[in-house]
């Protein structure tokens, strides 16, 4: 009888085993990317940056922004981020910091990462903070249709004076011009006020004033890293903002 008992409750944990085995592992929250685009280099500038994080195991989605107005590109970019299933961490360029900090406001977002980027307050716009610290560059253009380009004869020297010239050109004819529109509308939300917040300075940047820069990102109690860079960081130098996102992303997902 005893010997019937024992191999009853073998034969139990044989099988509780076996179910255990069978049962898929609990997966963790998702890592998901982010990637909001400033004006004048489009988003195609951020494929290194997204293969280096999609091989360190990141989800990596880059919002193609029209910058037509800030309604516009919060729209597009908050569809991006309502289609990630887990936790998010949004990533801003230039005026792409100031399209995250508006849109960046639900629960799944876990950080933000200003990469050269507009962080605005509520009430400032993108045209006041850059005023407010010109950059060294002189390139910016109006148009007859209310938008604001880079001259292609300065684009190089003021955008991306650590590239190559053959790069710069092509990313010159590519570029997405801004909205005067985009440009003088007030922030509604500084989303960096409930989250956690990083701060990369270019320190060779012309168009957003490496001190305005380390100013908003002060003034938001951000983790600033500084990279030796034009605005182009994205493309000069991809592995080490593609470091602080990963550090970011580990330290909140």
């Amino acid at each position: 009888m005893k010997r019937a008992t024992a191999s009853a409750i073998a034969l139990a944990a044989g099988l509780a085993g076996a179910a255990q085995a069978a049962a898929p592992a609990a997966q963790p929250a998702a890592k998901n990317i982010v990637i909001v685009p400033g004006a004048f280099i489009d988003a195609s500038s951020w494929r290194v940056v997204h293969d280096t994080l999609r091989l360190k195991g990141f989800n990596v989605t880059v919002a193609q922004l029209p910058h037509t107005s800030l309604d516009d590109d919060i729209a597009i970019a908050r569809k991006a981020i309502f289609q990630q299933v887990g936790n998010v961490v949004v990533v801003g360029n230039g005026i792409g910091g100031a399209v995250m900090s508006n849109v960046a406001t639900g629960d799944k977002v876990k950080a933000l990462v200003y990469v050269a980027a507009l962080m605005p307050e509520v009430g400032e716009t993108s045209q006041q903070l850059l005023s407010s610290m010109p950059g060294a560059g002189e390139g910016v253009r109006p148009d007859r249709a209310g938008f604001q380009y880079y001259d292609a004869a300065r684009f190089h020297a003021d955008l991306a004076a650590d590239l190559t010239p053959n790069r710069v050109g092509f990313m010159a004819a590519s570029q997405v011009p801004v909205s005067n529109v985009l440009m003088g509308t007030p922030s509604w939300f500084a989303t960096w006020h409930q989250k956690p917040s990083f701060g990369i300075v270019a320190t060779q940047d012309r168009l957003v004033n490496p001190e305005l820069q380390r100013w908003m990102y002060q003034r938001a109690g951000a983790k600033i890293t500084e990279i030796a860079a034009s605005h182009a960081l994205q493309v000069s130098q991809p592995e080490a903002v593609a470091k602080v996102i990963e550090d970011a992303a580990l330290s909140v997902l």
